[in-house]
């Protein structure tokens, strides 16, 4: 399964993490996994041109897990961003339900 956590600090974005595998089929096929990653991946390369917000990244060689903190928070410009990468989770989640994936947004 595949665990998203999205933080909130004041309503503002500060960050999220991304881990594990949906596991709705062999590797190579899972489409749950693809499109989740594509969106995650497709935010951060995002946020990282089009935006002038500071933030750390860590994200495991062979997959599996990404996290972004923007520890100043996140700007006009990555909240957008961040708010269309929820916006695809969820639709991923009306999708395929919560047996692959889940969606959890703390304000921390």
């Amino acid at each position: 399964m595949i665990n998203m956590t999205v933080w909130k600090k004041g309503g503002q974005y500060s960050g999220f993490s991304l881990d594990g595998h949906a596991e709705y089929a062999e590797a190579g096929r899972d489409v749950v996994c693809a499109a989740v990653s594509a969106l995650a991946l497709n935010t951060a390369n995002s946020i990282e041109s089009l935006t002038e917000d500071f933030f750390e990244q860590e994200l495991s060689e062979d997959g599996g897990y990404l996290r972004m903190d923007f520890p100043n928070g996140a700007g006009e410009k990555a909240s957008l961003l961040m708010d269309s990468l929820v916006l695809g989770i969820r639709g991923i989640l009306d999708a395929w339900g919560d047996e692959y994936l889940t969606l959890t947004i703390e304000e921390v």
